[in-house]
């Protein structure tokens, strides 16, 4: 990995996909991926079950400089106390990038803007797992907060691995109707709905796309990127509206496996550079050099 980030120039890795939550509700993602249960479908096998320092730990071996606490409700009541676990583990960790959730409730307007007074840089936002509509009243002063204030929501709204009645570039399409000046990145490069998601990405040029489990060997109901979009994804890297993802810890194969993946794109080593380091450096408004 670091002779990977070194023969691109770069001083390390921005990785705006990553997963860290508190311990028992991370336990419980892990079985419930161990048990194929009905919103996964499929074998996953979690590579990476280790305790959290060990977790922390290797990402800094393998010279990711920032990452992200992605973290994300199932339910309402519980997003304002997953938000203080997530600005605890920011506080504590340098490298990790200020990150919280929200769920469609009344209170939601009023955690979400405390969160981004106290330096929130990134929003999750699971339309799959919270199974809910981004359509809904309680979240349209959300999504005008985030356009305001210029704050990124990282949104699973594509239906991989299995759909649900709110994912696809439908629903989320008509939140960026009515907010156009939304920062998004669409996790998963919009899967299965790439051509969709990539609609969305021209339409409005706040609109980013990550790469985490794209290209990989592993399909895991995510698809098959289409080769007809290679010349557009090569355009929206360059253009700094692509970025490295992974889903780190929660997948079933190496670290190595997401960088190798779009290594063998060959969309060059410009691409590269930006993908995973440039556009999110900027994005998320970071320093660098960071150690």
């Amino acid at each position: 990995m670091p002779a990977f980030w070194r023969a691109l120039g770069l001083p390390g890795l921005v990785d705006v996909h990553v997963h860290f939550m508190p311990p028992r509700l991370m336990s419980r993602v892990w079985e419930y991926f161990d048990s194929a249960g009905p919103l996964v479908g499929h074998d996953w096998p979690i590579r990476y079950k280790d305790p959290e320092e060990d977790r922390i730990g290797y990402l800094r071996g393998l010279g990711v400089r920032a990452f992200t606490s992605l973290a994300y409700p199932h339910k309402a009541g519980m997003a304002e106390s997953l938000n203080e676990w997530t600005a605890g583990f920011a506080a504590r960790v340098p490298e990790c990038v200020p990150t919280a959730t929200f769920f469609p409730e009344p209170e939601a307007a009023g955690y979400v803007r405390r969160a981004i007074d106290h330096g929130t840089r990134l929003f999750k936002v699971h339309l799959q797992v919270g199974g809910f509509d981004p359509r809904v009243p309680e979240l349209d002063p959300v999504w005008g907060l985030l356009a305001e204030a210029g704050v990124p929501a990282l949104v699973h709204a594509g239906s991989g691995p299995v759909a649900n009645g709110f994912t696809g570039p439908g629903p989320f399409g008509e939140v960026l109707a009515r907010h156009p000046r939304l920062t998004a990145i669409v996790a998963h490069m919009g899967a299965p709905e790439f051509a969709g998601f990539f609609a969305l990405a021209d339409r409005y040029e706040r609109v980013h796309l990550d790469t985490t489990m794209a290209f990989t060997d592993f399909a895991g109901g995510l698809g098959e990127f289409p080769p007809g979009l290679l010349p557009r994804l090569r355009d929206l890297g360059l253009a700094g509206r692509i970025l490295l993802g992974t889903d780190f810890p929660n997948i079933p194969y190496e670290y190595a496996h997401q960088l190798e993946s779009l290594a063998r794109l060959d969309l060059g080593e410009e691409w590269l550079r930006a993908v995973c380091w440039h556009a999110p450096v900027e994005l998320l408004g970071l320093t660098p050099p960071l150690s």
